[in-house]
């Protein structure tokens, strides 16, 4: 054994391992341990392989191509698997949104994924509602610019017909008129440039400004006194205010939304309620209720109501239906749809109708009731 270079070192105490190539080329594995008394090495005993080592290693070498190849094919199907289910509904979806950027004159339908209960079906809910989101304003913003082209043209008309007609006045008294004419007109388009660029930004303004936390109590007996004062360069009217009681363990009329447009809303709708009352003892009431998890404002006021195929028609922009005292044009026509727009952002209703009498078809005047979320 002393050929060994294992056993010469295994005389020495310590274990030995070596792997050598035996004349037929085949790979052997020997290892040699001393045999120890006392710590004396009394001999050395060797164990080795021969040819199984290489038996062994082709065997574990066609079994990992085997796992291989199969987990390569397992892997392949799945790619196959995921590109149906995953990459083309992607890629759809992809292809229709840049149609929907590219498209001009026609309208593209987005695929339809919501029978999937994963993420692509919640993509395609979402894409889908988007789209149909932003076809819904291009039309409201169509609708929107034909109504204010038809509304400008009209003063438009006024005012050239009266500055055509202006140097061909003979008399003073005519140019007078004619005067006034324009003034009227210049005024009325001020008002209703104003009121435009107002509609057009409210979504903007609402969606970029923080809301905040509003106590309705304060806020609504603030706007009624500023309202009360306004009374003496404006038509008397008697402005009262209630209040109902909270029901137990609630903290109190807050709402989240945006002060100066809550403000909005609420002057437009006394100053509404005002503008149609009789000249001698007009009453506007408001009160502030709760109801459920709801905040309800109601506006009534002892005008003439409304009609009932006006109920929701005053809320259409420039549709006026303005009191006989009241001059031409003095009203744009989008107070009362800003104000349905500002409630609405708010995540609230705000809708009209005639205050309930005993007698069948007595109408007691008009009433407008907002009814907004409260704070949790």
């Amino acid at each position: 054994g002393a050929a060994y270079p294992e056993v010469m070192k295994a005389l020495t105490g310590s274990p030995s391992t070596i792997v050598r190539i035996s004349e037929k080329g085949e790979q052997v594995v020997s290892v040699a341990v001393p045999i120890q008394r006392f710590r004396a090495v009394l001999g050395v005993l060797m164990l080795s392989t021969e040819g199984d080592i290489d038996k062994i290693v082709a065997a574990e070498r066609k079994a990992i191509l085997r796992v291989f190849g199969i987990a390569a094919l397992v892997t392949a199907l799945m790619s196959l698997l995921l590109a149906s289910t995953i990459a083309n509904p992607l890629r759809r979806l992809a292809a229709a949104a840049v149609r929907v950027r590219r498209g001009v004159k026609s309208r593209e339908e987005i695929p339809d994924f919501s029978d999937r209960q994963d993420e692509i079906g919640n993509l395609s809910v979402a894409v889908r509602d988007m789209t149909n989101a932003l076809y819904a304003r291009i039309d409201a913003i169509e609708s929107f610019a034909a109504d204010v082209s038809h509304e400008l043209k009209n003063p438009l008309t006024s005012l050239r017909s009266a500055v055509e007609t202006l140097p061909l006045a003979k008399s003073e008294a005519s140019r007078e008129r004619l005067l006034e004419v324009i003034q009227h007109d210049v005024r009325r388009l001020d008002r209703l440039i104003t009121d435009i660029s107002d509609a057009s930004r409210l979504d903007a303004e609402l969606a970029r400004e923080d809301a905040d936390s509003v106590d309705l109590k304060k806020f609504i007996t603030d706007l009624v006194a500023v309202s009360r004062e306004a009374s003496g360069h404006k038509k008397p009217v008697d402005i009262r205010l209630h209040v109902a009681d909270l029901p137990a363990g609630s903290k109190g009329y807050r709402v989240s939304g945006h002060e100066l447009r809550l403000g909005q809303v609420i002057t437009n709708l006394i100053e509404n309620a005002r503008s149609f009352v009789p000249e001698e003892h007009g009453v506007v009431s408001i009160s502030l209720a709760r109801k459920g998890n709801s905040n309800v404002i109601t506006i009534d006021d002892n005008g003439p109501g409304i009609r009932p195929d006006a109920v929701e028609r005053i809320f259409e922009r420039f549709y006026t239906d303005r009191p006989s005292s009241e001059a031409f044009g003095q009203n744009s026509g989008l107070g009362l749809s800003i104000s349905r727009q500002i409630v609405e952002a708010h995540g609230g209703t705000l809708t009209a109708g005639n205050i309930p009498a005993d007698k069948p078809g007595e109408v007691l005047g008009a009433r407008f009731t907002i009814v907004l979320p409260g704070e949790l």
